[in-house]
Parts: C-alpha cells; structure tokens; sequence
C-alpha cells in the first residue's frame, strides 16, 4: 500500500485480537492484518485499488474483508502462477457482507 501513495503507520501487538473485536471485525472473516483506513477498517490482504475504490466511493460500510491469506493476494503472489480468484467483501454497518470486487482467475475458469 506504500507504492500506492498511502501513508502507513505499522502498530505491531500481541494481542491483535482484541484489535480486532474493538473494530467489529467478524471473526469467520479475520485474516493476519487489520486496519484502519480513514472510517474504514481493512482486515487482510486487500489491494490497493480496492482500498483507493473504498475511499472514492465512500460507501455507507464499516470496510473491506479478505479472510484467510489466498494465494494470488497481494503479499501472496506465486511466481510463475496465475493468480486463483478470490473476493473481496464489504462489511456493511449491519454485519453483513457483499461481494466489492473480484480479483484473479473465475473458478470456473480453466
């Protein structure tokens, strides 16, 4: 996110859950980064572009979802592989989530 253009200020901590539950992070959902990101939190390996798009749009949600650690991911690249699909969500102020954008190969895709 810093080749983006993102100021980043790192906080490292042992207890990332309680991090996690002050900021309503879903924990089926949690992933091994969480953010915060103007009014927004960021919980996993989000790109760049989706985070930029959040900013843009400034939808009405409590932020952007990508549980686990896919390959393909940013920070998760394989080389050589192309990248699997997988989703990015939104978590809506209600604690429900959407799919925000669609990132690598479909899974129906050979």
């Amino acid at each position: 996110v810093r080749r983006a253009g993102f100021s980043v200020e790192v906080r490292d901590t042992d207890d990332l859950m309680t991090v996690k539950q002050r900021l309503g992070v879903p924990l089926d959902k949690a992933a091994c980064h969480t953010a915060e990101v103007g009014p927004y939190i960021v919980e996993g390996h989000i790109p760049a572009t989706d985070i930029q798009r959040l900013l843009r749009e400034r939808p009405l949600a409590r932020g952007l979802l990508l549980p686990g650690m896919p390959a393909g991911s940013p920070g998760m690249e394989v080389p050589g592989m192309p990248v699997p699909g997988y989703t990015v969500e939104l978590l809506g102020r209600d604690g429900r989530t959407a799919p925000f954008s669609r990132h690598g190969r479909a899974p129906d895709e050979t």
